[in-house]
């Protein structure tokens, strides 16, 4: 295909907007900075140990209006855009990415397509809940043979006339399985294009559906606290009326919903990275050899400041990508190479803290580990670093 030539223009939209922000954007940071301090910080380490899913965590989070941030007041939510959700989960992430990757996934992966490609009818029945933060969604795209590949997929459903019936398993999806959670919108191979390709149609799979199965929660290396499961579909029906926008235009959607993931997670990618530097800074002032501070030695002090100066380049990214959205211009490159960035600084920033923290970052008396075990994934869900450059190669017209 061929593409127009690369300008570098491209990068510019959006930026003649005030970066500052407004004082209901400071006051939502502050809440939600509070709200992580007192209610999730003390609990973190244990929910971490024991796997726990911190349901009281998420149901205020609810109540305080936080799942409700970037969808319209007439759907139970708040009407406060991409950038005010963007600045809740980073607060959130500062002290646990599990709770916030509950927060984003649910908002993102499960409510953005509703707003977006749902009737009416399916936004009063399922999106409402969600913006109220009385339930969580999920999505379900990726298969034990198909991530990135979305013409990999073997879930089917086929057409009976008034219904879906969906065969098939996913694997690695988040909030299918918790107490609160609502529905799944599944996404699955529901015939042949003319081309070929397979067709994809998304489809909502209420939770309690007879023949959807989540399966045990995995065990991960991290994110302990974040339900994670395989669903496996067994002659799973579903009225006709579930389908998710235009049947065939499921691959669409889910590269349209992966643009508002992607500012998510790079949003909770930059809220790790903070909560290390913020651990680091914290340590290094009370941490004494030789004598002194070992901040006030340049081997360390150099390496903090490198990282703040990271930090705030990663947050720059993640928050042009959400004014964009919120203004409603294309950002897919945007999204992409915040999401790349950030992902990539949050496990730099965990390996930088370890090595400040020396022995006692090595010890799980110490928050250190558990950031650690939760940076990694950052650079693979939601499209990892090398789909990601892919994307952003293509946005830039190289022909890869």
């Amino acid at each position: 295909m061929t593409r127009p030539p690369y300008t570098g223009d491209e990068r510019l939209q959006g930026l003649d907007v005030d970066f500052e922000l407004t004082d209901e954007q400071r006051a939502l940071r502050t809440t939600v900075r509070e709200f992580a301090e007192s209610e999730v910080a003390p609990h973190a380490a244990a929910w971490d140990r024991d796997g726990t899913f911190p349901l009281d965590a998420v149901r205020k989070l609810g109540a305080l209006g936080v799942m409700g941030l970037p969808f319209p007041e007439q759907y139970g939510g708040v009407g406060a855009g991409s950038l005010a959700m963007a600045l809740a989960i980073e607060e959130l992430a500062r002290v646990d990415s599990s709770v916030a990757i509950t927060v984003a996934a649910s908002t993102s992966l499960a409510g953005w397509p509703l707003l977006q490609f749902g009737t009416e009818e399916q936004k009063q029945r399922w999106l409402v809940p969600l913006a109220r933060g009385e339930a969580l969604g999920a999505f379900a795209s990726t298969e034990p043979g198909a991530g990135s590949d979305v013409q990999g997929i073997q879930t089917s459903a086929r057409d009976e006339g008034d219904a879906w019936v969906i065969d098939g398993t996913k694997a690695y999806i988040t909030n299918a399985g918790t107490p609160i959670s609502l529905l799944t919108i599944v996404m699955c191979a529901t015939g042949t294009r003319p081309d070929g390709r397979r067709e994809i149609t998304n489809i909502v799979v209420p939770s309690g559906t007879l023949g959807f199965m989540p399966q045990a929660p995995y065990r991960k290396m991290g994110w302990h606290a974040s339900d994670t499961r395989e669903l496996t579909f067994n002659e799973c029906r579903v009225p006709l009326a579930n389908t998710l926008g235009e049947r065939g235009a499921g691959a669409r959607q889910f590269l349209a919903t992966l643009d508002g993931g992607r500012v998510g997670v790079g949003a909770l990618s930059v809220g790790l990275a903070q909560g290390c530097l913020d651990h680091s800074v914290a340590w290094a002032r009370q941490r004494t050899a030789f004598g002194r501070p070992i901040a006030t030695y340049q081997a360390i002090a150099f390496q903090l400041a490198d990282l703040q100066v990271q930090v705030d380049a990663a947050r720059a990214l993640v928050h042009g990508a959400a004014r964009l959205r919120d203004a409603g211009k294309p950002h897919t490159r945007e999204a992409a190479a915040a999401k790349l960035f950030a992902s990539e600084l949050a496990v730099q920033a965990a390996n930088t803290a370890m090595q400040v923290h020396g022995g006692y970052g090595y010890m799980e008396d110490s928050p250190i580990p558990r950031f650690y075990r939760d940076a990694k994934i950052l650079t693979i869900g939601e499209g990892t670093s090398e789909i990601l450059r892919l994307v952003i190669a293509r946005r830039m017209g190289l022909e890869v």
